[in-house]
């Protein structure tokens, strides 16, 4: 029989090495294992957790911002706003837990969003301002306000303008993070707003007689409101006569043409009273 030949040296060791190399990968595959299930399981549960909880939050966030009676449009923004910032920075925690590297990423997420910032600077301001007004509520559709130099109604208030109508018509846009960060004057906020009225008299009708006429006016006029009380009252000298000054309320909306309407009527009466003006040529305000 023919004897059985030994294998070269060199297979064998080359078997052997391939063998230990198995052995080793196994042994790190496991190793590697043991310690990456635990954090995909725990990072898994932050992602269901957190995914739930960002949903509960933006849900009270909503009711927050309707119990405030914040526009639906931007109610909706800010929902998503929310959404989006708050799964974003979840994500991130999550791939740093199972061990991705996240510096780079965010990086770059934080460049982009510079980059952005920079390009849009004025409209996010606006944006910014739009919410702030929607918010803190300055002023609402309907009030009539002065802001930028400008007066008129508030039409509509959107994320980036104010729309204004002024008395003769016209439409004035003005940016809301300028309006946010200036000056605002709101004629209606209150519910009610002061009419101021100057009447010159000649100084030989006794300033008594003629605040009783006026006081008389006043009371006539119905869209004068009761409260705060009409003021009428001794303003100061002219020249051959004095001042009186009126001091009423109404709503907002009849003021122009109460005053205009009072006005007419304290014309009428005097007429009738024979109340003159200032007996002079030479009549100059004196304040």
């Amino acid at each position: 029989m023919p004897t059985p030949t030994t294998p070269p040296s060199n297979i064998t060791d080359h078997v052997i090495h391939k063998v230990g190399l198995l052995e080793e990968y196994s042994t790190k595959i496991v190793e590697w294992a043991k310690v990456f299930i635990p954090q995909l399981f725990f990072a898994l549960i932050t992602l269901f957790v957190g995914l739930w909880l960002i949903k509960k939050i933006a849900y009270l966030a909503v009711k927050a911002m309707e119990r405030r009676n914040i526009e639906v449009s931007l109610r909706t923004f800010l929902k998503s706003l929310i959404g989006i910032g708050l799964k974003v920075i979840l994500f991130i925690m999550v791939a740093g837990m199972i061990g991705v590297q996240t510096t780079s990423f965010v990086a770059i997420l934080g460049a982009a969003g510079l980059a952005v910032g920079l390009a849009l600077q004025g409209s996010l301001g606006n944006f910014a301002g739009g919410v702030l007004i929607l918010v803190f509520k300055p002023y609402r559709v309907g009030d009539t306000i002065e802001a930028q130099g400008q007066k008129g109604e508030v039409k509509e208030i959107q994320i980036f303008n104010t729309i204004l109508i002024t008395g003769d018509h016209k439409t004035i846009i003005l940016p809301n993070g300028a309006v946010s960060n200036g000056f605002i004057i709101n004629h209606t906020k209150y519910g009610s707003i002061r009419t101021d009225i100057e009447i010159s008299v000649s100084d030989m009708h006794p300033i008594e007689e003629v605040k009783t006429i006026l006081r008389g006016v006043v009371a006539a006029e119905k869209r004068v409101l009761p409260l705060p009380a009409p003021s009428i009252g001794f303003l100061n000298y002219c020249p051959g006569g004095y001042f009186i000054s009126i001091k009423v309320f109404s709503l907002p909306a009849d003021s122009s043409d109460m005053k205009g309407d009072l006005m007419e009527s304290i014309k009428k009466t005097f007429d009738e009273k024979q109340i003159e003006g200032p007996r002079t040529t030479q009549f100059v305000k004196q304040l």
